[in-house]
């Protein structure tokens, strides 16, 4: 993700035009349905090891894509651990060159001979299609890819995707939660910080220590994970249900501005009718009482010594 405070006005014609393209993102952003879930099966609802996730990061000229553009793209599509397809390239701006340079270095010197955004547009798309789309600050690449793709007359809305700023606070509860100050506190390599391929490998070693903390089964239990709604993602209820009176179960739980707890659990209700949901029970060893709020439950693991090495609530 890149951009700077860069901000200016267009001139002529086309100025206007790209205005009215980026107003017409945004435009779809108010319509949408935040809630609106991603359509069943499909890469949403495939085990997570065999999705396809397309890694996205955008540098741009500025922080406004009414006005700016983007100067460089990396796409790296990725399933099981494996790049199944990459798209990486620099990006002529037009007469915005040069904007937010100081940020990721990208002047006219070091995009002379680079493609304009149109001439890269089909090979973006073949890269997209299909797959989970995962950035950081997610909304801001969307935003500016979208208005490039409208600009280039190839129109594509990005409806759904996955945000690893948002994976990340739910999961680590840092007090940064920018790129390079996640890698550093989780020991994430990081590459020439603020281009898009660089950026691209520091998210995907992000995203794999998010996917270690919240143990989501597929791309559809990430996009359930909200911070700061009092939400709690139905794969988790389910599993807290399944263990209700059985054998106690290790519980990764995050308290509010606390770091991550992981303890045994005896679950003995979930009571839906609390706002959030609430998993009682009692601390093993100890006994001691405990109500959870299932917003806040990060796992639900499988006893120590378990044989079937699933979690309660997974078949």
């Amino acid at each position: 993700m890149g951009g700077g405070a860069v901000r200016g006005e267009g001139a002529g014609s086309q100025a206007g035009d790209d205005a009215r393209c980026a107003d017409a993102v945004r435009t779809r952003y108010r319509a949408r349905v935040i809630d609106e879930a991603p359509p069943s099966g499909g890469e949403w609802d495939e085990a997570l090891e065999r999705t396809s996730l397309a890694f996205v990061d955008v540098e741009a000229t500025g922080l406004d894509p009414r006005n700016d553009r983007v100067v460089e793209v990396c796409v790296e599509r990725v399933r099981g651990g494996e790049v199944e397809a990459r798209l990486e390239t620099l990006v002529m701006p037009g007469a915005r060159v040069g904007g937010a340079s100081h940020v990721h270095g990208l002047g006219a010197e070091q995009l002379a001979g680079a493609p304009v955004f149109a001439e890269i547009a089909d090979e973006l798309v073949r890269v997209l299609d299909g797959a989970v789309f995962v950035a950081h600050g997610a909304a801001w690449d969307v935003g500016y890819l979208e208005a490039e793709l409208e600009r280039a007359g190839r129109p594509r809305e990005v409806r759904w995707y996955l945000d690893t700023l948002t994976l990340a606070r739910r999961a680590f509860g840092l007090r940064s939660n920018r790129l390079g100050s996640l890698a550093k506190a989780l020991s994430v390599s990081v590459d020439r910080q603020h281009r898009a391929g660089g950026d691209v490998q520091t998210m995907r070693g992000v995203f794999a220590r998010i996917v270690q903390e919240l143990k989501p089964r597929s791309a559809r239990d990430l996009w359930q994970v909200r911070v700061g709604e009092g939400w709690a993602r139905p794969e988790i209820l389910a599993a807290c249900e399944t263990a209700v009176g059985g054998d106690p179960v290790i519980v990764r739980y995050r308290p509010s501005g606390r770091a991550t707890e992981r303890f045994a659990f005896s679950i003995t209700a979930v009571e839906r009718s609390l706002d959030p949901p609430r998993a009682m029970g009692y601390l093993v060893p100890g006994r001691g009482r405990r109500e959870l709020r299932t917003d806040r439950i990060l796992a639900v693991e499988p006893p120590e010594g378990s044989q079937d090495g699933q979690a309660p609530g997974r078949t």
